[in-house]
């Protein structure tokens, strides 16, 4: 059955080392396109945040952000909106007060005050080139909950592999943790890791289902690709689950295709065998 939609992760996949989309990946995405083959870039970014690469690709694409949270057009009309009830935000910061350097509330809102944090330290390096490219978005509240004056998109933490697998493992034992769900990203060589809390059963995958629901495709008509733990719900709804070189292990481990690295243009290279030649066969 032929192709019809392609959900494509961000970083780590659609986007190479240098944070570049590479000419093969753009020509395999406008090619996509031009059949008439909707693409979806699905990812755990902002849309803000997500609109520079989508920018860079000059082709009408969707836009399933905040790891599923919001699905915009790249034009920024609104499609789908899940929020996370704010009494829960609360709750999450109040029960991770002891890394509140690392936490963040992300909103739905035009450009100021999208990423609300506490203080920020200009030695953080870990965090530093985010807020650098995100400065027009963020401001301060102190403390933190003081913020939460409407419903978030997400609470965000951030930090070293092993904070965020602490602040994880804090928040699965909550006693309320059926009240949010946890998309977990893991950049082990880079010794960086993030999570965003959002609204319960929604994750990449819920919102690729939903939004092919609106359209009218089904999941074996759907190619995905990507590298990340917050990809696998993802990439267990498609149709055809297609996983980097690059991935995490934990993703090499359900036997589903293999394409090539983000910097050797996996992206086009899987587009290419599943969607444009509309074949079967693994990528090489």
């Amino acid at each position: 059955m032929p192709v019809r939609l392609i959900a494509l992760d961000i970083d780590g996949t659609l986007l190479n080392s240098r944070w570049q989309v590479s000419a093969a990946n753009h020509a395999a995405i406008a090619e996509a396109t031009r059949r008439g083959i909707e693409v979806a870039l699905v990812t755990g970014r902002r849309y803000d945040f997500a609109l520079p690469v989508a920018q860079q690709i000059a082709a009408p694409l969707t836009m399933i952000v905040n790891n599923g949270a919001l699905i915009r057009s790249n034009d920024g009309h609104t499609h789908v909106r899940h929020v996370l009830p704010r009494a829960i935000a609360k709750d999450v910061l109040q029960l991770t007060l002891p890394w509140r350097d690392a936490a963040a509330a992300v909103f739905d809102r035009p450009r100021a005050e999208q990423v609300m944090i506490e203080r920020f330290n200009a030695d953080d390096s870990l965090r530093a080139g985010y807020y650098s490219r995100n400065k027009d978005f963020i401001a301060f509240a102190t403390p933190l909950e003081t913020c939460l004056t409407e419903d978030p998109i997400q609470v965000m933490f951030s930090g070293t592999v092993a904070s965020v697998r602490a602040i994880e493992s804090t928040l699965r034992a909550a006693p309320f943790a059926k009240d949010f769900t946890l998309a977990v990203t893991i950049y082990a060589k880079k010794d960086f890791a993030m999570i965003d809390v959002i609204k319960p059963n929604c994750s990449k995958g819920s919102s690729l289902a939903e939004w092919a629901a609106v359209r009218g495709i089904g999941r074996e008509e759907i190619l995905a690709i990507g590298d990340n733990h917050n990809d696998l719900e993802m990439l267990r709804f498609a149709g055809i689950p297609v996983v980097m070189a690059n991935c995490v292990e934990e993703l090499k481990s359900f036997g589903w295709h293999q394409t090539r690295s983000n910097d050797d243009d996996g992206v086009a290279a899987a587009i290419e065998l599943f969607a444009l030649t509309e074949a079967t066969a693994t990528c090489a």
